[in-house]
């Protein structure tokens, strides 16, 4: 915008070339309009994050190129920021706020703090599972919890009707490495149990899955995969993203070359389908900037955003006019997808982690 009110100013300029008197009446107005905030203010919008991929960095300036509309970038973890926008209130100066997995989410608009997104094209690329009450926050992309075998010590025909259901069996003593229950991702594993079968069958079922853990639970979904790869468990509950980026060399050779020797397994194609969770994000009530909101996240779940997020993050996309990266696509890209809500995630969260406590799940 600037640089169209000097491009108008300089043409007029030249119109008027004749009068000193003008000439300094104009120089004086493009100095007051190029440093005074008071005059003019750059259209922005402020985003709290917790997706900690430096790729984010290009969509944010390719939106800005797009559009014209700054993007003003607050990153640190999820509950540090859910905590600062309580903390704020009214007061923040956030407009969007973006995390992972459909709890946090769900927690944030649980307190209140965000509105209704307005726009008919989120809502005809984004399925209404990956949409919050009231449309309130939406999906960015899709990420599924599955199961890593070696492929030096089964074949997909060995375990390709396993169910989530089926790993507390004693057929997988001491074979299974998991994260902590701290984690949320687990977390809301066990919340989509609970939603499809209460709490009770969820327990006994947890009980027996933590008796197969093969180790403490440590590390972060990397170190479940390596260790299947290492021959320390037979199998591994991860997101399937972390495989990608494995793969992809960007973690080093030592991981590049754990995750050539192990496959994924989607687990329930004979029942619900694959667990899948989000990334995603809503607009804050306390917005200053709504309408440049509206415009960034449909910007970030149009088809130019969505590839680069799955060419970088190896996430799935959640606009279905994109494909997976080809890195994840070579595992299978027509498994069934469980098409519970991911909102009851966020619902059963509490009860959940109360669950995991009471069976030991450390």
């Amino acid at each position: 915008m600037r640089m169209i009110i000097i491009f108008i100013l300089k043409n007029y300029i030249l119109f008027d070339m004749k009068s000193k008197y003008s000439m300094k009446l104009l120089v004086l107005f493009i100095i007051n309009l190029l440093f005074s905030n008071f005059l003019f203010v750059d259209e922005e919008v402020n985003v709290y994050t917790s997706r900690h991929y430096d790729s984010d960095a290009k969509l944010y300036e390719d939106f800005t190129e797009e559009t014209g509309i700054k993007v003003n970038i607050i990153s640190a973890k999820g509950k540090a920021l859910i905590e600062r926008l309580k903390s704020e209130g009214k007061s923040s100066p956030a407009d969007v706020f973006i995390t992972v997995d459909a709890g946090n989410l769900w927690k944030v608009q649980d307190y209140g703090l965000f509105t209704s997104i307005k726009s008919k094209k989120i809502e005809n690329i984004v399925p209404k599972i990956y949409r919050g009450n009231n449309n309130e926050w939406i999906a960015l992309a899709k990420r599924a919890r599955v199961i890593f075998y070696n492929k030096g010590k089964y074949s997909y025909n060995d375990l390709k009707n396993i169910n989530y259901e089926d790993l507390n069996s004693e057929i997988w003593r001491n074979k299974l490495a998991i994260r902590s229950s701290n984690n949320l991702y687990n977390q809301s594993l066990v919340a989509s149990l609970i939603t499809r079968y209460g709490e009770q069958y969820t327990e006994n079922w947890a009980k027996g899955l933590v008796k197969n853990f093969s180790r403490k639970p440590q590390g972060n979904d990397r170190a479940q995969i390596i260790a299947v790869a290492n021959n320390e468990a037979d199998l591994a509950i991860a997101n399937s993203y972390y495989l990608g980026l494995m793969l992809s060399g960007k973690k080093g050779e030592k991981q590049l070359s754990a995750g050539k020797k192990v496959n994924i397994l989607f687990p329930s194609q004979n029942k619900h389908g694959a667990h899948i969770n989000i990334s995603g994000g809503g607009i804050l009530k306390a917005s200053k900037n709504y309408d440049n909101a509206v415009k960034f996240l449909e910007f970030m779940v149009s088809e130019k955003a969505q590839k680069h997020l799955v060419e970088n993050t190896y996430e799935y996309p959640i606009n279905s006019r994109v494909m997976p990266s080809k890195i994840i696509s070579q595992f299978g890209t027509d498994f069934k997808e469980d098409s519970l809500n991911v909102s009851s995630f966020g619902k059963f969260n509490s009860a959940a982690l109360k669950l995991m406590d009471r069976v030991g799940w450390q």
